[in-house]
């Protein structure tokens, strides 16, 4: 098995154009947390004229709703959230310069034509590791829309945050090739 890609935002197009889907990844630096509520509320503030919370230029997004923080824990389990329920909300958010999200499940038909238009990425962290994942998170401060609770936007400090690629600028797309592949597999094995 390969190492890792190491990557620290913010992202450029050179570097999001040389991943391909099912590379690994370990994710070093600041990272954001934004699930659906906040979404909505930076998309319809982005309407409206204000800015976001975060300059999002080469930025990523972790779909994540932590659990309260541990006495002497910077955060608590802070496992990915499907991320279908951010599709309405992403093409936007990728239009204003986020190069990266980090979630689990697939995403539809307008993220995908949006990642690869804007040079984007879309990772998977492992679902049901949010104890697991929380510890290469160092640093946890809630900088937007604390009234949300656990799904308040947040900047993350994190050390090796493991993801693989799922949706990459090529068109790739790792829940069809792996379905794909189990399926050429199983008619393999029922052949004589």
């Amino acid at each position: 098995m390969t190492e890792p890609i190491k990557l620290q935002p913010p992202l450029t197009d050179e570097v999001v154009e040389k991943l391909k889907t099912g590379d690994r990844v370990e994710i070093t630096g600041v990272i954001y947390t934004a699930r659906d509520m906040a979404h909505k509320k930076m998309v319809d503030g982005h309407q409206k004229g204000e800015p976001l919370p975060f300059d999002p230029e080469g930025q990523i997004i972790y779909y994540t709703g932590p659990t309260p923080a541990a006495p002497g824990r910077v955060i608590g389990a802070a496992g990915p959230t499907t991320s279908y329920r951010m599709d309405r909300y992403t093409p936007c958010l990728l239009e204003l310069g986020i190069k990266g999200m980090i979630g689990k499940g697939p995403r539809g038909p307008e993220v995908k034509e949006a990642i690869k238009m804007h040079k984007s990425v879309y990772f998977a962290a492992i679902g049901g590791a949010g104890a697991l994942i929380s510890k290469t998170i160092k640093k946890a401060e809630v900088i937007a829309y604390p009234d949300l609770g656990a799904e308040a936007v947040m900047r993350l400090e994190v050390e090796n945050f493991p993801a693989i690629v799922v949706n990459d600028i090529h068109g790739g797309d790792l829940y069809v090739a792996g379905r794909a592949e189990y399926g050429a597999e199983e008619a393999s094995e029922d052949s004589c």
